[in-house]
């Protein structure tokens, strides 16, 4: 029996481990696009831009443990390009990869701001190579402009900061972050950027960019005006890394071409599973909602649970995880749990306590978002997870806030 893994990140990762910690001793064939070994992501915009950061980043397992512990084929530097579902192959570098068991885990690609090939200076940040083009952008002190107030470009402009760069975030929306966690929990975001000294341009879109010598000098706004710019980072969203997906029978979500997969991560072929960033599934803890996670850990614990189900499919179980992320803003850190999907969200701690935002869906707590509160996170989790009665979460709320007064 032959198990092949699309997809060397965490994910991908997390099967392997899985399926060898499960007792399978068949073969293993994992499939990576980039040359490196697996690495953790989640580094790059945090501590690697950092002025004291590390130098290099540093694989998850090393090649030796894939290969002699774990018994791993690896074909790294090959990106997959065609999928028969029906023959049971994968297509890689010109060759036939048969399978019993497969698990897509390719992730994403971030989306490049249209008209910014060939010039320097202006980057993404998904990969090592885009993580350490952007630190080289930071070491020589340019002046840096992020375009997209997510959370990679946030944590782009709190690195530039702390380091005494001038830094400018320009976003179309006029509340940050609004459509992922509410216009409140925004304006809270914002704040925490103008405290930090970071420039915010919202409402505001890039139409162009100046350049010289074909590096990147500014970044054209759409009011006419320019801002200097010696390093840009886009962070406009990405894509899941399915092209080589189309037309394999696997349904792909009409929106972004995402694998659209149930609950145990079955993708609709026989023998295929999917997890991490390129998935997604239904969760039956949020009324069957259908989620696509780009989060750390809904990839290490889909990629575990895609793995153990491929190889067993007859004992694949619904997953309902409580989702969970994190991000560290100029000595902040920002936390969420749950959905922002929700009928309505309440301030329960504000701003000048710590904050804590609380989403209500029916009569019951969905999601929670708290800055500088790392100890009530996982407490609405729990609730979340248990599906508390929203008056519970607020009375919870109530008494941690005096707790922390």
């Amino acid at each position: 029996m032959t198990l092949v893994v699309v997809g060397a990140s965490l994910a991908g990762l997390r099967a392997v481990e899985s399926a060898r910690r499960t007792g399978y001793r068949g073969r293993i064939v994992l499939v990576g696009a980039e040359e490196h070994l697996p690495y953790d992501r989640p580094p790059l915009s945090k501590a690697f831009l950092g002025a004291d950061g590390p130098t290099a980043v540093e694989p998850l397992r090393t090649e030796a443990e894939l290969r002699d512990d774990l018994g791993v084929e690896l074909m790294l530097g090959s990106a997959a390009t065609a999928l028969d579902a029906t023959a049971r192959e994968v297509s890689v570098a010109g060759a036939a990869v048969g399978y019993d068991a497969l698990v897509i885990a390719t992730g994403t690609t971030a989306r490049r701001f249209p008209g910014t090939e060939g010039i320097s200076g202006v980057h993404t940040l998904r990969t090592a190579e885009d993580a350490a083009a952007v630190r080289a952008g930071l070491d020589a002190g340019g002046r840096t402009v992020v375009v997209g107030a997510g959370f990679i470009g946030s944590e782009v402009a709190s690195a530039a900061r702390g380091r005494g760069l001038p830094v400018a975030i320009v976003e179309t929306e006029k509340v940050p972050l609004s459509r992922s966690v509410g216009a409140h929990a925004g304006t809270v975001c914002a704040d925490l950027h103008r405290a930090a000294g970071t420039e915010l341009r919202l409402g505001t879109a890039v139409s162009g960019f100046e350049t010289g010598g074909g590096a990147v000098t500014g970044v054209r706004l759409d009011t006419g005006e320019v801002l200097p710019a010696d390093l840009v980072v886009t962070g406009i969203g990405v894509g899941p890394a399915t092209g080589w997906l189309e037309g394999s029978g696997v349904h792909l979500h009409e929106r972004d071409r995402g694998v659209v997969c149930d609950s145990t991560l079955y993708a609709g072929a026989p023998g295929v599973y999917a997890a991490g960033d390129v998935a997604h599934v239904p969760n039956p803890g949020f009324d069957q909602e259908l989620m696509r996670l780009e989060h750390w850990t809904s990839a290490a614990e889909q990629g575990a649970a895609a793995a153990r189900h491929a190889l067993d499919p007859a004992a694949a179980r619904p997953l309902s995880p409580v989702p969970y992320f994190w991000s560290d803003w100029y000595g902040h850190r920002v936390q969420f749990v749950g959905t922002p999907r929700a009928d309505e969200v309440v301030v329960a701690v504000p701003a000048e306590a710590g904050f804590t935002a609380l989403y209500r869906r029916d009569d019951r707590i969905v999601g929670a978002l708290t800055v500088d509160r790392p100890r009530d996170i996982m407490k609405y989790r729990r609730r979340i997870a248990g599906r508390a009665p929203w008056q519970d979460a607020l009375a919870f709320a109530a008494a941690s806030r005096e707790v922390a007064a």
